[in-house]
């Protein structure tokens, strides 16, 4: 059992996780960077240390060394990683197996196995699931790349195979876009995960974004949460989140949950995740896009829907719990929607 969990992480998310250890009988420890010394979720925690010292707002919190310095220094048992930031970081995952921490959430081989789009699809590919035809991780030939994507087709959209966020992503409608929005994206990425890989993926222009909550433990179990719908975007990053989705008929909410099982199953998934889909609103057909390891932004609509909270089973799982004793549900039978949840994010 977790006495003490560092939350490494700011703003909303973090004080998220401290109700829910806070509720759990849990003590927390916030870290802070200079600039957020007058953050909410610094007097939240019954704890709170500086990190990053000379460093900038953001890589304070990127700071492997540093969180685990803070982490032995407080007597953190574990530590839960929010959303964003290094949470689907394997070498953080490893540095706290190291340092004898737990960390709340999926292991480090299923970050790598999953974290990176490209290993992903392949994953997708082999458990039978329906991915978008795309490329493999770019090179640097670019009459290779043209050749590549003009076998796939326009319209195309480039992706980053590492971090999320709609970074890196371009929509590339002909071949005297390709070069620049290639740089472009590269760079973005770069600038955004420390790593400018990327792949071409077919685009498809009328579709819905639809994703798959999943909760996995340590004991072989896997459930779904059921969906999510978050079509409506702006730079490709959400703004519109509604749990269920309200256009999906009863054989098609059950089509994309199994597909999403098959992909926790691939890799035996444990703790919070979500499998991302584009449904094809001319066919209906689903195809994957990825998987984010972690707690999302808007796991809330989920909660609202199911009755289950996310955050703490999250840390329940990480102590060993099983399914049933994380979410007081037995069976995935008994999963149950209730009403319908919406979030909208100030942009």
């Amino acid at each position: 059992m977790f006495r003490k969990i560092l939350v490494a992480n700011r703003g909303e998310i973090a004080i998220r996780v401290m109700r829910a250890a806070n509720e759990l009988g849990k003590k927390t420890v916030a870290v802070y960077a200079e600039e957020d010394k007058l953050s909410l979720h610094r007097f939240k925690a019954d704890e709170a240390y500086r990190i990053g010292a000379g460093l900038g707002p953001v890589a304070a919190y990127l700071s492997i060394p540093e969180i685990i310095r803070v982490a032995k220094e407080s007597g953190a048992d574990a530590i839960h990683p929010g959303y964003g930031l290094l949470s689907e970081n394997p070498d953080f995952v490893d540095a706290c197996a190291e340092a004898g921490i737990a960390f709340i959430g999926p292991s480090a081989d299923t970050m790598r196995a999953l974290g990176d789009k490209a290993s992903a699809r392949r994953v997708a590919i082999g458990a039978g699931v329906p991915v978008i035809p795309a490329t493999e991780v770019l090179g640097e030939d670019m009459e290779a790349i043209k050749t590549e994507a003009a076998t796939i087709g326009y319209p195309l959209m480039l992706k980053a195979s590492w971090g999320g966020g709609g970074r890196g992503m371009r929509p590339i409608m002909g071949a005297d876009e390709l070069p620049e929005k290639i740089r472009e994206g590269r760079r973005e990425a770069e600038a955004a995960f420390g790593n400018g890989e990327g792949y071409l993926e077919k685009m498809i222009l009328r579709a819905r974004h639809v994703e798959v909550q999943l909760l996995g433990d340590s004991h072989g179990g896997l459930y779904h949460l059921y969906e999510r719908d978050c079509t409506v975007q702006r730079r490709n990053q959400k703004v519109v989140e509604r749990a269920p989705a309200p256009y999906l008929t009863p054989g098609q909410r059950a089509e994309v949950c199994e597909l999403a099982l098959k992909i926790g199953r691939a890799v035996g998934y444990q703790n919070a995740g979500t499998v991302e889909f584009l449904m094809d609103m001319d066919t209906g057909h689903f195809y994957f896009i990825e998987v984010n390891p972690r707690v999302q932004v808007e796991h809330t609509v989920t909660e609202e829907v199911t009755g289950i909270d996310i955050v703490q089973s999250q840390i329940l799982i990480a102590e060993g719990a099983t399914l049933a004793e994380a979410t007081g549900v037995t069976r995935q039978e008994d999963v149950h929607l209730n009403g319908h949840a919406l979030q909208c994010r100030v942009t």
